[in-house]
């Protein structure tokens, strides 16, 4: 009996259920050997149902449709499971609630340090562990508004990572959308909906980072539909969110008009309007926070920074992180006259690889632009990111908060392996093709 890529489809579905739901359950020892034992082999079933999309592109239309029926109510099981679970006891989400909380208390999440012994009495049960607390707050006012509106809604963890699924759900219906428009294969969704990362950092651990995808998505398709003033002042809010989009910036060269810059130019600064120091028309300065000792301090899981970081101070490797972006986003917008969603998923891959810190999340923002086989390194980056994991473990069991370097050697060396076979098969196409003659 023949096994149809349909069905090859629904049984790594179905493999992925198990697994993620597997995870789910040991989701408080994470890190830890069932967590990732069942974690890998979601990630392997993911890498396998990815081939079987690229090997099919179409589907026939009643098959595409039961496909990727089946396909999205595997991954809303997974999600559910992951959004019952308790986050971790220090994970992000508990600084979101403090910033949304202090925001609507009439305090600035950019001043307020929440150890001080001054903020204990504005502490709730679920912001009293929160991470670094001699520390205020390092996020972008985009993302503290956010946080401001979710938990003016309902004051909660489970809320927030509500809000975040949304957004998840939000991004599957633009990617139908924008595969409809492009003629692609509906089935393509599944390359998103299917990423073990999403469960376990949207619905499980909840980041802020998928608010950001989602802006970013739309700012694409906008872009994709020459609606130039949308594209532009999504991508500033996208910005906002995170910083990291700001090396796309020369993708949207003379795509978008001069009016639409400043449009998104405005946009963005008014969006720090409501986090002003005070003193700023004193003194002359806007308050961001824990933002410089963030990019000056923390390092994770950035092999190439920390080699570089013995021999330049780190605000020059920052730039040179940002400058890496930029570049590899001015030439893929030279190099193709056509929009193409690849170039975002390469320019800001290119930047966080120079990056002092690479926590699973930050890949997040390149999941809704992974759907060619070029982008096949950043898929595989994806997964193999997975055994960063274990330090969680390693923190829990009393160790020091440090990624074995074996781990980075697998994470980055799988990536560069594929890279270096798209590569090749690449350039054994382009020698195999006949060159014309006039």
């Amino acid at each position: 009996m023949k096994v149809t890529p349909e069905w090859r489809v629904h049984i790594l579905g179905g493999v992925l259920c198990v697994g993620l739901t597997i995870c789910s359950r040991n989701f408080g020892d994470r890190g830890g050997p069932y967590f990732m034992a069942s974690l890998m082999l979601a990630g392997i079933a993911y890498l396998l149902a990815i081939r079987e999309f690229f090997a099919t592109p179409k589907f026939e239309r009643s098959v595409a449709r039961r496909v990727v029926v089946i396909g999205l109510v595997l991954a809303s099981v997974w999600h559910i499971e992951f959004l019952r679970v308790p986050a971790g006891a220090d994970d992000d989400v508990h600084r979101y609630i403090w910033d949304g909380r202090l925001q609507r208390l009439g305090y600035n999440p950019y001043l307020v340090v929440p150890g001080n012994p001054a903020a204990k009495g504005l502490h709730t049960p679920e912001t009293r562990n929160l991470n670094h607390p001699e520390l205020p707050s390092p996020y972008p006012p985009g993302a503290e508004l956010f946080f401001r509106a979710i938990t003016a809604v309902h004051e909660s963890i489970f809320a927030l990572k509500v809000a975040f699924v949304v957004c998840d759900l939000a991004i599957i219906l633009v990617l139908l959308d924008v595969l409809r428009c492009t003629r692609q294969g509906a089935h393509m969704v599944l390359a998103f909906a299917w990423n073990p990362l999403l469960a376990i950092e949207v619905a499980g651990s909840g980041h802020v980072d998928i608010v950001g995808a989602l802006l970013l998505l739309v700012s694409a398709a906008a872009l994709g539909r020459r609606l130039r003033a949308t594209a532009a002042v999504t991508l500033g809010l996208a910005i906002a969110v995170k910083f990291l989009p700001v090396v796309l910036l020369p993708l949207y060269w003379k795509r978008v008009r001069i009016r639409d810059a400043v449009l998104a130019a405005a946009v963005f600064g008014l969006l720090y309007v409501p986090f002003l120091d005070r003193s700023f028309l004193g003194h002359g300065h806007i308050a961001i926070g824990s933002l410089g000792t963030y990019l000056h301090s923390f390092r994770f899981n950035g092999p190439l920074f920390a080699a570089l970081d013995r021999v330049a101070p780190p605000q020059l490797l920052v730039g040179l992180a940002v400058l890496v972006g930029f570049l590899i986003a001015i030439w893929l917008r030279c190099k193709a006259g056509e929009f193409s969603p690849d170039a975002f998923a390469w320019a800001m891959a290119a930047s966080l690889l120079c990056a002092p810190v690479v926590y699973p999340w930050y890949l997040l923002w390149l999941l809704p632009f992974l759907r060619s086989a070029s982008t096949v390194p950043i898929i595989i980056w994806t997964v193999s990111i997975i055994p960063v994991y274990y330090v969680w473990h390693l923190r829990a069991i009393g160790r020091l908060w440090l990624l074995p370097g074996w781990i980075m050697v697998l994470e980055y060396g799988f990536v560069a392996i594929a890279a270096a076979i798209v590569g090749f098969c690449r350039f054994k196409r382009r020698a195999a093709t006949p060159c014309s003659t006039d």
